[in-house]
């Protein structure tokens, strides 16, 4: 017998072409629970401290999400829909305009902060009326006692 011949043993084996799926899995859950760690850690928008009220309204967000606006203890002015970037009220105005006629029925809510200045949120309040935005809400917190 030659060396060749021990090599070829007349029977052939076919090669697969199958993708290993395991490590794919594993990384894909080690993946997820990073996210599902790290996803409640997140801060969405800016830290505002809300004034309280003992009537509140719950908001219903299930048909459309609306405009939400902060107010910051220092006066600048932030969107939702443009994530932590301090913007001036003509563009919030403008921004607003432009959603609106979008989708008429997007809810515009105010934030502001219990310690920013009232001129602050009023001057907001009162451009956003003059440029035909008609509904226009304030956000509150509900008193500590009725948090659970």
């Amino acid at each position: 017998m030659s060396m060749g011949s021990s090599f070829r043993s007349g029977r052939k084996h076919k090669l697969k072409a199958e993708i290993n799926v395991v490590p794919f899995i594993d990384v894909m859950l080690v993946l997820l629970i990073i996210f599902m760690i790290t996803a409640p850690l997140i801060q969405q928008g800016v830290k505002v401290d809300l004034p309280e009220t003992k009537k509140t309204q719950k908001l219903d967000q299930s048909k459309t999400v609306p405009i939400i606006i902060t107010v910051d203890a220092d006066g600048k002015y932030y969107l939702n829909i443009v994530q932590g970037t301090a913007l001036d009220v003509g563009t919030i105005v403008d921004m607003i305009k432009t959603r609106k006629a979008q989708k008429p029925d997007t809810l515009v809510l105010l934030r502001g902060d219990k310690a920013a200045a009232y001129g602050f949120v009023v001057q907001l309040f009162v451009t956003l009326k003059q440029a035909g935005v008609d509904d226009v809400g304030l956000m509150t917190d509900s008193p500590k006692a009725e948090k659970r």
